[in-house]
């Protein structure tokens, strides 16, 4: 049965039917209601919650946490994962399972409070230092919101890695009809690596310091293997009229909706538009987008931010055909009115 949610508290409510035993975070706008969710049910269910004194401090309780075997996670909103990116490559290093909740507001700097998705580079390409990506997953809707971060927490445990759901600030303070997935109890099992007392059985050890630097490199190899299987299985994407389309709209979270509705309008003046919408951002569509790159007219891809995943899609088109942009920055939402004639523009140039 569907009920009507706030995206921040349905996020809440999803991580913690999919068992999360512990939350680390600071407040900040617009993911706040998400926390004060938590801090009210977390205690009731004999769970760990604590407001740290910081992001950096929230990420790392996440990471003690994580290397105990808890479920953990943590939320923020832009500034404050730029606080976390240390912390991030921590995780990284150690290759212990977490789950971050990016409510993306606009920036650079403290920016405002409006959504944004100009966390995409720091996101995608691992933001704190050294080699890794996150598993970054992007929603487009409440619903999708809860089923990903419902499913974020057996994705890192898979891969002992960090997942990210970033969402733009839309998702996090609209409502909408949800269904709830059921709650998951997380049985207690030794999976080999937590550190949860040596009682009978060899020591185990989570670092990520490698003082040696052909142990570093050997590592190093380890993680990219990692990667190169995250990016065989884990890739997702959505298609809207897609089958004939001559002008695709490329576009995630709050703009692909926006996108939708203009490439709807644009069919009903005869252009065969259609959406092709990346949930993963990491690992990002590539094949399906070269496929699709090899039958269309153009590509507009339409972002809330000054153009990042356009990057990523054109590694993909290889100049097959042209690549334009629209954007939207400051907190300003692209419109469908907006996206309509810059899809014109494509079947006219």
């Amino acid at each position: 049965m569907k009920e009507l949610w706030e995206g921040n508290q349905a996020i809440a409510e999803a991580a913690l039917r999919a068992g999360m035993e512990a939350y680390f975070g600071y407040p900040i706008t617009p993911q706040t209601e998400l926390l004060e969710y938590l801090s009210k049910k977390m205690p009731t269910m004999k769970r760990a919650f604590v407001q740290a004194e910081s992001e950096i401090g929230a990420i790392n309780m996440v990471y003690g946490a994580a290397c105990a075997g808890a479920r953990a996670m943590s939320s923020s909103s832009s500034p404050g994962v730029s606080l976390m990116q240390e912390g991030l490559s921590y995780i990284a290093g150690s290759e212990v399972p977490v789950v971050i909740v990016d409510m993306m507001r606009g920036g650079p700097g403290l920016g405002n409070i409006a959504p944004s998705q100009a966390d995409y580079f720091q996101l995608t390409k691992g933001g704190g230092h050294g080699d890794y990506h996150p598993i970054v997953l992007a929603p487009a809707s409440v619903q999708e919101a809860v089923d990903l971060t419902y499913g974020a927490f057996d994705l890192a445990e898979k891969y002992r890695h960090i997942v990210i759901i970033a969402a733009d600030g839309n998702i996090g303070q609209m409502m909408e009809p949800v269904e709830l997935p059921p709650p998951h109890e997380v049985a207690k099992r030794e999976r080999g690596w937590e550190l949860t007392g040596a009682s009978g059985r060899p020591h185990r050890f989570i670092s990520s310091i490698h003082l040696q630097p052909e142990a570093l490199h050997a590592f190093n190899v380890h993680l990219q293997d990692k990667q190169r299987e995250i990016e065989k299985n884990e890739v997702r994407f959505a298609e809207y009229s897609m089958d004939d389309a001559e002008y695709v709209v490329v576009a995630f979270g709050s703009a692909a909706r926006a996108s939708q509705s203009a490439a709807r309008w644009a069919r009903a003046k005869g252009i065969r538009a259609g959406v092709f919408r990346p949930i993963s951002l990491y690992p990002f569509p590539y094949a399906r987008l070269t496929e699709i790159a090899q039958r269309v007219r153009a590509i507009l891809v339409v972002e809330m931010n000054a153009g990042q995943m356009i990057e990523d899609v054109r590694l993909a088109v290889a100049e097959r055909v042209p690549v334009k942009f629209f954007g939207r920055m400051g907190g300003l939402v692209p419109f469908p009115d907006e996206v309509l004639p810059e899809i014109e523009a494509m079947v006219e140039r």
